[in-house]
């Protein structure tokens, strides 16, 4: 045994996955500074088209203002804490249903009832709270760190690569949303999409009827984990489609964009994200969105939705709910991480590449 070689890598401590301040850590530090999912862009299709959202404990809300140009403001009166909307719809202002302030769809305070009465009250002065925002292949992403980089800078070649893989990109809608409720911590799941050192153990369907998992590789791209595999024979999948329809019609492809979103394409040209939501250190929402052009009607990508959430994400869910409790028990201990020097489907190194946001996240440097 040589005694001079490096220590392995190991997981992170258990109390980055159980420690309430940990994860109050990460709010601030990694969800408030990171690109973060709102919505698709086609709830925001004509001027005054809104919907409420949440990143983590804040309120906020999208709308098309009257320029046509996409915003996103704190959820929030700036008279007395209000909050100003909720669900979806369409209005021409923004009105506090509290006191009646109102708000132009630029955020600009319009009228404040007997604020004539008030002396030195300054309308031009009282604005709603915008946040950073950015569409990204059609899909609306905001981030509360006023003086961060744009997405192009975080995920480099990703919005390339999937026009390059999805036909008609940004005419897709979506069709089909499903949820899935996990007891456990955020980093669980994310951790647990990005490998597929458990997939053969785990998922069945995925690696017969979707992938070949010899071929399965996850390796960073910037903040991006760019998972790689040839596909499954096509006789193996669930549905049918046209292998020469497209020159990437029989891949599949995934984006995971740190730290809470993924694209992904499976053959056929179809796109389906995830969208990690964090409600507390240890329960997890799991939100799926399956595409097709125009939203148009599609059985097959129905079923396809309905398989893998009977299938894969139904089995993710009994995987990261046992982690959770496992980081719970007192006789873990983080154990090393499988760090093959070739890569593929039995290496961890998007598990190291994860852990090593998280710390250099919540250890006060963030990327420049």
């Amino acid at each position: 045994m040589n005694s001079s070689a490096a220590a392995p890598e190991l997981a992170l401590d258990a109390r980055y996955y159980t420690d309430p301040q940990v994860y109050e850590q990460e709010k601030e530090q990694i969800f408030f500074r990171t690109w973060q999912y709102a919505g698709h862009t086609s709830r925001l299709e004509k001027p005054g088209d809104y919907f409420a959202f949440q990143v983590c404990d804040q309120n906020l809300f999208a709308l098309r203002d009257t320029d046509g140009e996409i915003r996103a403001f704190y959820n929030v009166c700036q008279h007395r804490a209000h909050e100003l909307l909720s669900g979806s719809g369409n209005t021409r202002f923004v009105v506090c249903p509290y006191h009646a302030w109102s708000y132009h769809t630029n955020g600009q305070l319009r009228r404040a009832p007997n604020s004539e009465t008030v002396l030195g009250f300054d309308a031009s002065k009282i604005c709603l709270h915008e946040v950073r925002t950015e569409v990204f292949c059609g899909f609306l992403f905001v981030n509360l760190d006023a003086d961060t980089k744009p997405m192009a800078e975080w995920y480099p070649k990703a919005a390339d690569e999937l026009r390059e893989y999805v036909p008609d990109l940004e005419r897709l809608r979506p069709l089909v949303r499903t949820e899935a409720e996990e007891a456990c911590n955020w980093k669980v799941t994310v951790e647990n999409y990005n490998e597929c050192y458990h997939c053969r153990v785990a998922h069945p369907t995925f690696v017969k009827g979707v992938v070949e998992p010899d071929s399965y590789n996850v390796l960073p791209q910037g903040y991006c984990l760019r998972h790689t595999t040839r596909t499954a024979p096509a006789k193996n999948l669930s549905y049918a489609y046209d292998p020469d329809s497209h020159p990437h019609a029989t891949d599949y492809s995934s984006w995971f964009l740190w730290p809470s979103f993924s694209f992904q394409v499976y053959p056929g040209n179809v796109l389906n994200t995830y969208h990690w939501f964090p409600h507390t250190p240890t329960t997890t929402t799991a939100y799926r969105e399956w595409l097709t052009p125009d939203g148009a009607e599609s059985e097959a990508v129905r079923g396809l939705a309905q398989q893998d959430l009977e299938t894969t994400v139904a089995e993710d869910v009994l995987l990261v709910n046992s982690v959770q409790r496992g980081l719970h028990n007192r006789g873990y201990r983080p154990g090393p991480l499988v760090l093959d020097p070739a890569t593929g489907v039995n290496s961890e190194h998007s598990i190291l590449a994860l852990k090593q946001w998280v710390l250099e996240s919540t250890t006060a440097t963030h990327p420049e």
